[in-house]
């Protein structure tokens, strides 16, 4: 208004709600089809009787998150088992890790201060990680084809480097003369038991003689 005070004017300006501009985020479950049935619903043989209308309300287009989630997991699943009643081996655990963990992907970028998921996450990469260590050990080329078929790309963990310090090597000295000194009363304790035990050997063998 013009009849209004500056100072007013500029409260009223400053005290206006802020629109922050929402990026597009590409997500992993953009390539399911939305006719594409739900997971509870897509080996039933009644689903090909059954209307269209029914088959629009059972299929992706209204699913939720979570459904698309299933449907998306078990695609990443039947690239990676060995048999189709492997259900629990290393790559199907991966395949279930990859799709939680690019989904706490997607919503950390959505929603970077929350810690509670992030950290979700990082256990996840972390575990992943292993398992994959484990198959790279173990058999190579279920790794390499693991790691094709999901898409993952897998970097071995740096070997621990301890920085030297000056006080890091004074105190592992103390600690290696500790242990030498704890070694020599051992020995001496040692020895004495063996002294005792012969010579009770001995005056048995002179008692029997």
């Amino acid at each position: 208004h013009p009849g209004c005070s500056p100072v007013l004017q500029a409260a009223r300006g400053y005290a206006r709600p802020v629109t922050k501009s929402r990026k597009d985020i590409p997500s992993h479950l953009d390539d399911l089809p939305p006719t594409m049935l739900k997971k509870d619903y897509a080996n039933l043989p009644i689903m090909n009787s059954v209307d269209d209308v029914v088959k629009r309300l059972l299929s992706l287009e209204m699913a939720s998150q979570r459904e698309k989630l299933k449907v998306k997991t078990q695609q990443l699943v039947e690239k990676v088992r060995r048999s189709p009643n492997d259900n629990g081996s290393f790559e199907v655990q991966v395949a279930i890790l990859t799709a939680k963990i690019r989904t706490l992907e997607e919503h950390l970028q959505r929603h970077p201060k929350d810690k509670r998921n992030r950290r979700f996450m990082l256990m996840g990469v972390d575990r992943r990680r292993k398992m994959l260590g484990y198959l790279r050990r173990v058999n190579y080329s279920t790794f390499e084809n693991t790691c094709t078929q999901l898409g993952i790309q897998y970097i071995p963990p740096q070997p621990y480097a301890r920085r030297l310090t000056k006080r890091w090597m004074v105190k592992k000295a103390l600690c290696i003369k500790v242990f030498q000194e704890k070694q020599k009363l051992q020995a001496a304790e040692r020895l004495k038991k063996r002294r005792e035990w012969q010579a009770r050997a001995k005056a048995a063998r002179e008692q029997q003689e």
